[in-house]
């Protein structure tokens, strides 16, 4: 990880951290492609414990289903990178947590995966808490590090829109 996105994400995980606990919420994360990315930047964050639950890992479709109750059927339809996924994976998350809020990441960091209309770099996320979910997709160009890194950062910058 470069040392300037690193500041960034250790930057943005504190505003999290503290835009959480100003308001006594909890957060879990539901990621697929960014590995425990966003989870990582999070507990990075002395007092973390204070406002973060848990990280689910569903890297496999099967995970998706069993530790998020994505349906199987939705992941055939749409594909595991899709808004619709990303959404079902953050409400699987708030299901399956103690969290009142969830981010979700699922993408194609590369250097293959890429199918027809979604290249490498194509990441869909969800951000969602007991009334809605909103959802996201972007491209984002570089290696797989630095798509994991763009996603890590997009993911904490829509949590703090999400939470404020």
């Amino acid at each position: 990880m470069s040392s300037n996105n690193s500041d960034t994400i250790l930057d943005l995980a504190a505003q999290v951290g503290k835009a959480l606990h100003d308001k006594g919420l909890i957060l879990a994360t539901a990621e697929s492609c960014t590995g425990g990315g966003v989870a990582q930047a999070i507990t990075e964050i002395a007092g973390s414990t204070a406002w973060f639950d848990c990280g689910f890992i569903a890297y496999s479709n099967a995970s998706k289903t069993e530790m998020l109750d994505v349906s199987a059927a939705l992941i055939a339809q749409m594909g595991s990178v899709s808004e619709e996924v990303a959404a079902a994976m953050a409400s699987g998350a708030l299901g399956a947590s103690n969290a009142h809020l969830a981010v979700s990441t699922t993408g194609i960091a590369g250097p293959t995966g890429a199918v027809p209309g979604k290249p490498v770099g194509t990441v869909c996320f969800g951000w969602a808490n007991a009334d809605s979910v909103h959802t996201e997709r972007l491209v984002f160009s570089g290696d797989r590090r630095a798509v994991r890194e763009q996603t890590v950062i997009h993911a904490l910058q829509g949590l703090l829109r999400f939470i404020n």
